[in-house]
């Protein structure tokens, strides 16, 4: 009859001694649990570097989308400003478009009445620019300002600009001074100065076209003038002559 044998199981013990208290214990581990246990030790392993490494990416990630979003909202607002300058210099060019077509009548304005064009016009109608020499146009009629608006300087004189009498000398808290003047034919004129000024006219005051009213006395003073035909404000540029 032959031996059987059989095959020893491979095992190892693990002997753990307590120091203190001279107690001892023996575990025994088979092969097989060994290298399960430094299996499930490995796959824990490497799953930890891959979620650090995962992690890594994806702060990374997240990082350099913030920088590009910094960087557009850096842009957008770059070019909010860019925009915003070119349509001031818009503005800019239109206004001065408009207004370099109206200089050269105001810059022609004068006072003498002995010149030989003026004596061409009628005296009566409302057709003389209001301020003498170098009073500019900076600002023409619409239906919510219902007037030229024109920069005058020291010693400007401000002048009637049709015959007619003064109907009125008044000031109120815009205008220190404002002189209205009567024509003929329904049409009357007004003078509103929104800075104080020598004041050459009185009341009932009969007056000729280019007569002064006021006398400028600061820089910059600002003469808002209308026109009215039967009491109803017209644009005066339509009354000026085209030659001031």
């Amino acid at each position: 009859m032959k031996d059987q044998r059989h095959p020893h199981k491979e095992s190892f013990s693990l002997l753990l001694i307590s120091h203190t208290g001279g107690k001892s214990r023996q575990f025994h581990l088979s092969l097989a649990r060994l290298r399960l246990f430094f299996f499930l030790l490995a796959l824990t392993v490497f799953a930890l570097i891959g979620l650090i490494v995962l992690s890594a990416t994806e702060h990374g990630r997240q990082s350099a989308l913030r920088a590009q979003l910094i960087a557009q909202q850096h842009k957008n607002q770059q070019l909010e400003a860019d925009m915003k300058i070119l349509e001031e210099e818009k503005s800019a060019l239109a206004r001065e478009n408009g207004l370099l077509q109206l200089t050269a009548m105001s810059q022609t304005a004068t006072r003498d009445n002995s010149d030989e064009e003026e004596n061409q016009t009628d005296p009566d109608f409302p057709g003389l620019y209001p301020s003498s020499e170098t009073g500019l146009l900076i600002a023409t009629y619409s239906p919510e300002t219902p007037y030229l608006s024109i920069n005058t300087h020291i010693e400007d004189h401000i002048v009637a600009a049709a015959n007619g009498t003064i109907v009125s000398v008044t000031s109120d808290d815009t205008y220190p001074v404002i002189v209205e003047i009567e024509h003929i034919n329904g049409y009357r004129t007004r003078y509103m100065c929104r800075q104080s000024a020598q004041l050459e006219a009185a009341d009932d005051a009969a007056v000729q076209a280019g007569d002064t009213l006021l006398v400028i006395t600061a820089d910059n003073t600002q003469l808002d003038y209308q026109v009215f035909l039967n009491d109803e404000a017209i644009d005066p540029l339509n009354v000026i002559d085209a030659k001031g």
